[in-house]
């Protein structure tokens, strides 16, 4: 960076020049589909359903890092993560989240959670987020749009197999930050310790 050049310049010049790359890229295709394909990049497939422009911004692969904390595991750890945001231009949008356990230097040492889900946004601003987890939870969140880039939500139900741990609520924000990247923070009651912070995630975005 030069010295003319101060770090919010730099910052907008680093997001042009990975748009470069993203706009270029989308979901695995399917030309024989006889509906239409899901996409991640609002430049390729089917228009953008009305009612789900309040959600523009979140559409896209999302990959970064993050940490989870909580008083019931051994933590702090580190994981990476994927977030897949699509549309088929129907009034929703689907959800995918694939994360995995990291070292310190970023090594890979396990896969971790997988969640995936419905944004479903509403003619009075109201979003409903559905979320079914690889552990076992089912959750019904609903919340509204904070600014035009951060969205604020809260469960309303969780249902949970025999097996799964104890969930009890949960709120999630998630929000655009430095010319575009996603950030997320998550709050858990659980396993019998009240509402606190549990994850966290910085992500860029690689699609869209």
């Amino acid at each position: 960076m030069t010295s003319s050049e101060s770090s919010g310049d730099a910052a907008i010049r680093a997001a042009a020049e990975r748009a470069e790359t993203t706009r270029r890229r989308n979901l695995p295709w399917w030309d024989d589909l006889p509906i239409p394909n899901d996409t991640a990049n609002l430049r390729e497939g089917p228009d953008l359903n009305e009612a789900c422009l309040p959600l523009l911004p979140l559409v896209g692969v999302w990959r970064g890092e993050g940490e989870v904390v909580y008083p019931s595991i051994e933590g702090p750890f580190r994981f990476a993560q994927q977030i897949t945001i699509a549309h088929d231009g129907r009034p929703f949008l689907t959800h995918e989240a694939r994360a995995w356990l990291i070292d310190a230097d970023g090594n890979v040492i396990r896969p971790a959670a997988r969640e995936t889900g419905w944004w479903r946004p509403q003619p009075d601003d109201t979003i409903e987020l559905l979320l079914a987890h690889s552990s076992g939870v089912i959750e019904i969140h609903y919340g509204t749009p904070r600014t035009p880039t951060s969205w604020e939500l809260a469960t309303d139900t969780i249902v949970r197999t025999a097996t799964a741990k104890e969930v009890n609520a949960a709120k999630r924000l998630y929000g655009l930050v430095n010319n575009g990247d996603l950030a997320y923070v998550e709050e858990r009651a659980m396993m019998g310790h009240p509402m606190q912070p549990h994850t966290s995630a910085y992500l860029r975005r690689v699609v869209g």
